[in-house]
């Protein structure tokens, strides 16, 4: 008897497993926006797809008449700016520190505690801060980002280097490799992927970090117009930035997940 367990399914099954929970839950929420608006027809908590979609309407393909811009993707433009900028200069850093304090022992005695010091602060804390010191432009958005991310890829890092094989590296060094030909040409291959996947693990954080940023201190952005609209109890607003966020954000995962299988399929061996 085939245990359940055991049991892999075929891609068509597979495909409608994966659609059911969507399929299920906007047939939910059809139902409960229609009993509300049954008894309500002003209720704005849970709008109908036609109010979401001429939301869209207004937002996405509409122009603005004060500015000429089209909202969405004028927020989307910034959004993207800021978590892109942010989210490269994290993982720069991350790999760089990471690889140096995760060769160089002397370097990590000294460094590696203030890195996980630093790692255990919440960003949204020191919040102010970054405004106070950086103004209310861009940089203190973008800093927020990094603050929040880049420790925990420099730990990530310093922790796969630290796990490659010493066999490895008393080879390379045997055959006259220098400390920055070992870290080069022996350490850094084996670790990009890791990057790219410590980046993936990331990007949940970097989106709630932009979020709140750009709702406190923004004149476009995703986070600034959701929270421009909730005074108004805006839902048919906030739904399609919600959805489009996280759109943006598995799109982000995803492409980082191709490269990474494309640039080094040895990593990916015997995965799913």
């Amino acid at each position: 008897m085939k245990r359940f367990m055991n049991i892999e399914p075929s891609p068509a099954l597979r495909a409608f497993l994966t659609l059911l929970p969507f399929i299920i839950a906007l047939f939910a929420y059809s139902i409960a926006s229609e009993a509300r608006l049954a008894e309500n027809p002003h209720d704005k908590l849970l709008p109908s797809f036609t109010q979401i979609a001429d939301a869209v309407d207004r937002y996405a393909f509409t122009e603005n008449k004060r500015t000429g811009e089209y909202l969405f993707w004028q927020d989307t433009g910034a959004s993207l700016y800021r978590i892109g900028l942010g989210i490269t200069i994290s993982a720069l850093i991350g790999l760089f520190i990471g690889l140096c304090n995760g060769l160089l022992p002397t370097l990590r005695a000294g460094l590696s505690p203030f890195i996980t010091i630093i790692s255990l602060i919440p960003p949204m804390a020191i919040l102010p801060i970054l405004f106070i010191t950086f103004g209310l432009d861009e940089l203190a958005k973008v800093m927020l980002i990094i603050i929040g991310t880049a420790p925990v890829i420099i730990r990530d890092m310093q922790s796969q280097v630290m796990q490659l094989p010493q066999e490895q590296l008393i080879k390379a060094q045997t055959l006259g490799a220098s400390t920055w030909q070992v870290a080069i040409r022996v350490i850094l291959p084996q670790i990009m992927p890791r990057l790219l996947a410590s980046v993936r693990l990331t990007l949940g954080a970097a989106w709630l970090f932009l979020i709140a940023a750009e709702a406190i201190a923004a004149q476009e952005g995703l986070g600034y117009r959701i929270f421009l609209v909730r005074r108004y109890m805006s839902m048919d607003v906030i739904f399609p930035y919600v959805i489009w966020i996280t759109t943006l954000a598995f799109a982000m995962d995803f492409s980082l997940r191709k490269i990474s299988e494309v640039c080094f399929p040895w990593y990916h061996q015997g995965a799913k």
